[in-house]
């Protein structure tokens, strides 16, 4: 089996030939090679290279045309400031109030701020490895959008003072999430991994979760799949446990789990469902390669037979252990067949 088609059979639950396995490399994938992290993060054919690169380094069935999560609000108005040893922050959010959306249009994703970026190393990626490799797109997240939108606080506040108009962000934010996810599978990804991790019950409790964006998250993973993405990946960090249920009802094939979730209790929660995680992020760079295979061994004795890609349970830091990384794939080849 290939990339692609080991992860298919796997979140049909069908047996691959061995456990998938996806690092979460994005940004360390351009830090790995010495390429500047701006220039990653702005240049196409940079981006597809450094993930072509990691692919092979680290062994993984997926490259990810991903950017960061401000993509979005730049095409929008918001103004980034771009740091030489990180990702880029919102200096000014393009809303001062939820009315203000009012002025805001969906943005094309073949012009506007960075989105073109994401559709060119979508294109380049999918060219280069066709249907051997997953290729992975990326929409933010309802939640996570209006907080872009924003900011965290004010949109917080505003669910609770202006619920009317925080529903109308929420409802724009999955207008967009499909325009721009759209694009993105017209240009080569096999599917776009919806990233909220502003819907976390460490953020918003689980009735806010049920009530507000469990409908949306289930029109947009509708809409995905609706367009050809090849499954609906759904990407929310944190403790995840008390909202995974609502997960299969919002049409989610792949869930995301953190290294706070415990994945035998999570299998339980939800025994139809792809599950992905949960080796903890940080230990790629404080600890060692063989405390990365111990842990991947629990992982994937609760995993077997299938219905689980190994994995970190969110993005790999950008200063990484390339060692550390390694031991994912490593892993898996010293299990053997699942």
């Amino acid at each position: 089996m290939n990339g692609l088609e080991r992860i298919l059979a796997t979140v049909r639950f069908q047996v691959p030939d061995q456990v998938p396995v996806i690092p979460q490399v994005f940004g360390h994938a351009a830090v790995a090679r010495g390429v500047p992290l701006e220039r990653y993060l702005t240049d196409p054919a940079e981006l597809a290279r450094c993930q072509l690169a990691a692919r092979e380094d680290y062994g993984s069935d997926a490259v990810f045309a991903l950017l960061d999560v401000n993509v979005e609000t730049e095409a929008l108005g918001s103004s980034l400031q771009y740091r030489k040893e990180g990702y880029p922050t919102v200096a000014q959010f393009i809303l001062e109030r939820p009315s203000d959306l009012s002025e805001l249009r969906i943005p094309d994703p073949r012009r506007a701020g960075r989105m073109p970026v994401a559709l060119e190393a979508a294109r380049l990626l999918r060219r280069e490895v066709r249907d051997r490799t997953l290729v992975a797109g990326c929409v933010l997240g309802p939640m996570t959008l209006a907080c872009q939108l924003l900011g965290a606080e004010k949109a917080l506040f505003a669910s609770v003072d202006e619920p009317q108009a925080f529903e109308r962000m929420l409802d724009f934010a999955v207008d967009l999430a499909l325009s721009f996810g759209g694009a993105q599978l017209e240009a080569g990804a096999h599917l776009c991994v919806v990233f909220d991790p502003s819907a976390s019950p460490a953020v918003v409790p689980p009735g806010f979760f049920r009530e507000l964006l469990a409908p949306r998250l289930r029109r947009l993973c509708a809409g995905l799949k609706g367009m050809g993405a090849l499954a609906a990946w759904l990407h929310i960090a944190g403790p995840v446990e008390p909202i995974l249920p609502l997960y299969p009802a919002c049409g989610v094939d792949i869930a995301n789990l953190d290294y706070c979730v415990d994945p035998g209790r999570a299998r339980a929660a939800v025994p139809g469902l792809c599950l992905e995680g949960n080796i903890r992020p940080l230990a790629f760079v404080d600890s060692e390669p063989r405390v990365i295979a111990q842990a991947c061994a629990r992982v994937l004795d609760v995993a077997r037979p299938g219905g689980f890609i190994l994995s970190s349970g969110c993005e790999i830091p950008l200063e990484a252990r390339l060692d550390c990384v390694r031991a994912l794939s490593a892993a898996v080849r010293d299990q053997g067949r699942p």
